[in-house]
């Protein structure tokens, strides 16, 4: 057996630290023919690629594009964007051309409890300290856009409020990128006249922004200005909508992310392109990079891999329905990425005992990867599954799963890239190119778009989840159907929930049935063009852990950073 995860004693941070990267306009030049002169460099080791540059690609031929998803994740961890990165090492590695188009990572994560989010173990982007922490400040730019706009609204309010909005119904919270409870509900404009007038508000996470959500599907900077200027930003006391470009705030918000909406390229360890773009999380946002990114990956490469945030449950079908929905992009092929231990996880055994063969545990596990499979499947999109090697695989549960993923139509294959790198995946990348060449993909929206709000919610309560039905009150139903009024019926919906489960309760693993899920909110989102459904417990502003990561994270006497995952 190769070696694999946990046998290898150095951490990602140290095997990252320990690479000899390549300058990145060299990469650039070599690996996707773009001259010096079309990047904008931060450093030796990142760069941004012009938006001119990336307009100047449309009568190119498009690449292949690969979607990386998974099964519900489990504290013993999955390997997404590991695989990702592994897998796009491994298309090299037998020979093609292939770039990956990824997310950027959240602070509030990567001090919370995940860590960082550029691969792990041989399969990693580089520089993984800059990409893990302020890159090239793509995210301070959206947090700085949005809270502009917060501030010219509580601006317009104090001097006279020509608009006459309704302090109660001032839709627009305030975002910051880090996980912070305490800011989730709170009153400002306290402390007298010269501070304006008191009202309730609160903070989300940067990624759960509008903002955000915008500048993923913007494809370019017009789009991004236009977008922004439907922003809703509040209501007046008969209830109509204000906009972002009453205020006069879009022009100002498009300059601030003027240089953050060029797409940021990078390398992985092994010199393979990487564009690094945007990063909503897909438990309260949309869960995909950006537009401009993988659309400018796939001229400039023939196969493309990029992933969705978390389960396919969440992830792959809000790809799918709101991304490819909007753009025309079509997956040729879907990785779904799993792990033994994962899945017995999701037969019921504790972390604990997950480095012990249990055959029963991981035939009942299966159930939570059978339906992501069923799902994608729905979407009319062909799939490989790739699992994750870990030690303490037995030879009989390796056995176990491909055995279940063949009798369900679908290849499994062992994959090693954690330690080994691309060759370590090459196995994947040979089936999915051939998956990929067989041609069978034939994408399906889940849901039409004159299809009413609520039973798209539905739909994709009762289609991917599985749930008996949905249950939300008057107030609810009532917004959605004013939205509907207002011409935003055929807007797509995008559900934020558990990530953990297919359910609203993160504790039922595996393949839960015989539950409803819980439409606790609703929100619009008039310049993303989709409308949020809030759904059971999930929060839009995270707390940290008792024991959170920033604890171990540190700066040594050489100056490095250490602890970063």
């Amino acid at each position: 057996m190769p070696a694999s995860q946990h046998q290898n004693p150095k951490s990602d941070i140290e095997i990252a630290q320990a690479s000899k990267p390549r300058r990145i306009v060299e990469v650039a030049r070599e690996k996707l023919g773009i001259a010096e002169e079309n990047l904008e460099p931060y450093g030796h080791f990142k760069a941004k690629v012009s938006m001119d540059y990336i307009k100047s690609l449309k009568s190119k031929k498009d690449g292949k594009l690969i979607l990386v998803t998974a099964i519900s994740p489990t504290p013993a961890g999955e390997g997404k964007t590991t695989t990702t990165v592994g897998l796009t090492d491994a298309l090299n590695h037998i020979g093609k051309k292939a770039m990956c188009a990824l997310r950027e990572p959240s602070l509030g994560p990567c001090f919370g409890v995940k860590g960082g989010a550029a691969g792990g173990g041989y399969a990693q982007v580089i520089p993984m300290e800059d990409i893990n922490l302020h890159f090239t400040g793509d995210f301070h730019a959206i947090t700085s856009a949005h809270n502009l706009l917060s501030a010219l609204i509580d601006n317009h309010i104090y001097w006279g409020n020509a608009l006459g909005i309704d302090q109660r119904r001032v839709a627009w919270r305030r975002v910051v990128d880090m996980n912070d409870r305490a800011l989730r509900e709170i009153v400002c404009s306290l402390g007298g006249v010269a501070n304006g007038f008191p009202r309730e508000a609160g903070f989300d996470i940067t990624v759960a922004s509008e903002v955000m959500a915008i500048f993923c599907l913007a494809k370019d900077l017009e789009d991004l200005k236009e977008r922004l200027g439907k922003i809703i930003v509040a209501y007046t006391r008969d209830r109509k909508p204000i906009r972002a470009s009453e205020l006069n705030a879009h022009g100002a918000m498009t300059a601030l992310l003027k240089d953050a909406i060029q797409p940021n390229l990078v390398q992985t360890l092994e010199g393979t392109p990487a564009f690094i773009h945007g990063g909503p999380f897909a438990n309260i946002a949309h869960g995909c990079n950006s537009v401009s990114a993988t659309t400018a990956a796939l001229k400039l490469a023939d196969y493309v891999v990029t992933e969705a945030g978390f389960g396919a449950d969440l992830g792959a079908e809000k790809f799918i329905d709101i991304k490819c929905r909007k753009t025309g992009l079509k997956p040729d092929c879907v990785v779904i990425v799993a792990t033994i231990r994962a899945l017995k996880m999701h037969g019921g055994v504790a972390k604990a005992d997950l480095k012990s063969e249990n055959l029963k545990a991981l035939e009942a596990g299966m159930a939570n990867l059978e339906r992501h499979i069923q799902n994608i499947k729905k979407f009319g999109l062909p799939a490989v599954v790739s699992i994750n090697r870990f030690s303490a695989d037995s030879d009989a549960e390796i056995a176990l799963v491909k055995e279940k993923c063949k009798a369900l139509g679908v290849e499994a294959l062992m994959a090693d890239h954690w330690a080994e790198g691309g060759a370590g995946a090459a196995d994947v990348a040979r089936a999915v190119v051939k998956t990929i060449d067989e041609g069978k993909a034939d994408l399906k929206l889940l849901y039409p778009d004159d299809m009413p709000l609520l039973e798209k919610i539905r739909t994709i309560a009762k289609e991917i989840y599985r749930a008996d039905d949905i249950v939300a009150d008057k107030s609810v139903k009532d917004q959605l159907k004013t939205w509907e009024e207002m011409g935003f019926g055929k807007l797509p919906v995008c559900i934020a929930k558990t990530q953990y489960s297919f359910s609203t309760n993160p504790d039922a693993k595996g393949a839960p049935t015989g539950f409803t899920i819980p439409v606790r909110e609703v929100r619009l989102s008039a310049g993303a063009e989709f409308i949020v459904a809030v759904c059971g417990d999930i929060m839009t502003m995270p707390g940290l852990p008792k024991v959170p990561s920033a604890d171990s994270i540190d700066v040594n006497d050489q100056g490095r950073i250490v602890g970063l995952f």
